[in-house]
């Protein structure tokens, strides 16, 4: 069965313009089933490219050296879009250099996996034996979670011929089974009745489901409860405490002692609902049993059923409307980011991608994110909910390294709700400072004959940058004293600075020596200074005569 369906996906066309990509695939194919060929549809090549990961459940993986898109887990359409029409489950993808988001819908299209049930697979109908011909008697209606064709198509009844069956559409489009009494009822006669409905969808093959009905006949009953109203519309807000009483829903029966005691019951509920909601039997009050989320579901409808002693009925429909409060912290995800800059980077320099969301509504869900002041960054809106950190201007890493930007993201709700991110980012150094000596002219006095290695003097310079652009090297300039070059007397340290003597001095030779110093820092740049030397004299000749 998993090949079959695998080779019924549907490939729908993707529109570029919005940078959006759109498919569909059956639901309950195996994990790991071909969805569609991203790289390929988006024309990218050797792309690396990954889905922006929220914290949810992830339904698709992204492969990364293919660039197919896949199924993640077994999809079940009914459990993920419960009374939706449509089934579409949206993800992000992000391409790594370009930071350049694309949205991805992929509808989940229904497969008849699902057979109409009834919620009780007995019911029991009790009318009077008076009751007249035509009367119509509502049915619990049975449920398929499939949509369009495989959902609920048909009833059917068999059983006996005093019934028939009706069945009504509603403003939703439902169908409501209503039994119809079709040949008059002798209690005396017979004071039970067995039939057998059955629920038919319109799958191929269709799928069925049964639910058997007893027919109670009683003595005559000939008011019904009557409810005050066809409608009843209540407004909670979400943080409404577990317990409260949300609407009393009230009917009365003309009848007297038991035909006109009235009892309550749901008649039709969805799973969900009987989960959060409570209905007294005796008073009609319908209290909340859970929290209540708007997030979740927003608008509830009820079925409600009077029925008196003589089990003749009224029903009423109650809509349960959730409102609002502000109940989520705006959600900021970093969702690409730079660890590091260099210093010459031009200003309105991207250098992270952010997510803002709030699940809340209206005012709630507004969101407005603010960075630090006194930094040299701003917040760009980007696309939709995505904001881009930019540079203001050109950075300076000898005035600062590194930055800790925090993001806070705010709501628009009373009180606010806020969130903040913190976004590291280290300033790489570029050879924008020259070496520079402690001292512009250095002097120094010397005696002759000193031995070679003899030391002279040190110089010294320093460079603002980090690195191998701060390295710095000393090498001694050209120059030449009575023809001989100055590099034949004095050696420098390239490393060091420290000069020292390569042969010694005679004072009666040369009287001073001026040396000239070079600096240079690993990525050439270059600074000189000056060395003046003055050689002593030593009484080391005697008198000639």
């Amino acid at each position: 069965r998993a090949p079959l369906l695998l080779c019924c996906v549907l490939l729908l066309a993707w529109e570029a313009a919005w940078a959006q990509l759109r498919y569909s695939v059956p639901e309950e194919l195996p994990k790991g089933s071909f969805v569609g060929d991203v790289a390929k549809d988006l024309g990218l090549q050797m792309a690396v490219m990954r889905l922006i990961d929220r914290g949810r459940t992830q339904y698709f993986s992204l492969y990364g050296k293919t660039g197919h898109l896949v199924t993640a887990e077994r999809i079940d359409r009914e459990q993920l879009c419960w009374q939706l029409e449509k089934c579409v489950l949206r993800c992000e993808m992000i391409v790594e250099g370009e930071m350049q988001v694309y949205d991805i819908e992929v509808e989940i299209t229904d497969i008849n996996d699902n057979a109409p049930s009834f919620r009780e697979a007995e019911m029991q109908v009790r009318m009077s034996e008076l009751t007249a011909l035509g009367s119509r008697f509502p049915l619990r209606d049975a449920q398929d979670p499939d949509s369009g064709t495989n959902s609920l198509q048909s009833y059917e009844l068999s059983g006996d011929e005093h019934f028939s069956l009706a069945v009504q559409a509603d403003h939703g489009g439902d169908r409501r089974p209503e039994l119809v009494l079709a040949k008059a009822l002798d209690r005396e006669e017979a004071a039970f009745h067995e039939l057998v409905l059955k629920a038919r969808d319109g799958g191929e093959p269709p799928l069925t489901g049964t639910a058997r009905i007893r027919v109670v006949v009683l003595d005559a009953n000939d008011n019904a409860p009557v409810f005050s109203a066809a409608e009843y519309t209540v407004r909670v807000p979400e943080d409404v405490p577990v317990g409260s009483a949300l609407v009393i829903v009230t009917a009365t029966d003309r009848d007297e002692g038991i035909n006109g005691h009235v009892k309550y019951s749901f008649h039709k509920i969805s799973d969900k609902a009987s989960e959060l909601f409570h209905l007294d039997d005796d008073t009609g009050e319908i209290s909340l049993k859970k929290e209540i989320d708007f997030e979740e579901i927003s608008i509830h409808e009820l079925e409600i059923q009077a029925h008196d002693g003589g089990e003749l009925s009224d029903t009423t429909k109650v809509v349960i409307t959730v409102t609002d409060v502000n109940d989520n912290t705006p959600e900021l995800t970093i969702t690409s980011q730079r660890s590091e800059i260099s210093e010459d980077a031009p200003s309105g320099t991207v250098v992270a991608l952010l997510h803002v969301q709030d699940r809340d509504s209206g005012a709630n869900g507004q969101v407005r994110c603010s960075l630090d002041a006194g930094v040299p960054f701003r917040l760009q809106s980007s696309r939709g909910s995505y904001y881009s950190v930019v540079t203001t201007r050109q950075l300076d890493r000898e005035d600062v390294s590194e930055y800790n930007l925090t993001v806070r993201a705010v709501d628009g709700g009373s009180p606010p709700l806020w969130s903040s991110t913190v976004l590291t980012l280290r300033v790489l150094d570029v050879n924008d400072n020259a070496p520079v000596f402690s001292e512009a002219s250095y002097s120094a006095r010397l005696p002759e004959n000193n031995a070679a290695g003899a030391l002279v003097l040190t110089v010294r310079a320093t460079d603002a940058d980090s690195g191998q652009n701060a390295r710095v090297r000393y090498r001694l300039g050209e120059g030449r004293v009575r023809g001989v070059p100055l590099s034949s007397y004095f050696l420098v340290d390239a490393e060091t600075g420290i000069i020292t003597l390569k042969e010694a001095l005679d004072f009666e030779d040369t009287r001073s020596y001026t040396l000239f110093v070079e600096a240079r820092d690993g990525g050439g740049l270059v600074a000189h200074c000056k060395v003046e030397l003055e050689v002593l004299d030593v009484n080391d000749n005697a008198p000639e005569i």
